[in-house]
């Protein structure tokens, strides 16, 4: 009964940290990581109403993709809902339209930007990633 305790108590405190670390560290700091690009995305509803998020940005072959790989995902799934966003990077901004990846693509996107078991382990093993491209607007 004593481990079952103790095991309770350290879940507990796992998953405690993995809420603060997503809530309070991510979504709310949105901090920089070193050696990924980090990407203001900007979505605007059919009202108006625009909504920002700080992202890192993950460069394969001089295209932007972005990854839902925690689990808070509103801001994907505000981004499939509404693919015309605006995108600031190093000061510059520009309209994309944001499209799921998926299939064979998904999987080189995947190989070439793998998360490190100790990430896993910090973001509380989050369901399957959701990846997006961001193409300019131009080129629909």
């Amino acid at each position: 009964m004593r481990v079952l305790k103790w095991f309770g108590g350290i879940l507990g405190v796992y998953v405690t940290l993995i809420v603060l670390f997503e809530t309070v560290l991510l979504g709310v700091f949105q901090p920089d990581f070193a050696g990924y690009p980090m990407i203001l995305l900007t979505s605007t509803d059919e009202a108006g109403e625009a909504q920002t998020r700080k992202l890192a940005a993950f460069m394969t072959n001089d295209t932007i993709y972005l990854s839902a790989h925690h689990w808070p995902r509103g801001w994907v799934k505000r981004a499939m809902k509404y693919p015309d966003v605006v995108a600031e990077m190093d000061g510059i901004e520009q309209r994309y339209i944001a499209v799921e990846v998926g299939g064979e693509e998904f999987e080189r996107v995947l190989e070439k930007h793998p998360l490190p078991l100790p990430v896993m382990v910090l973001m509380g093993f989050p369901p399957e990633r959701d990846i997006l491209r961001l193409d300019k607007a131009t080129e629909r």
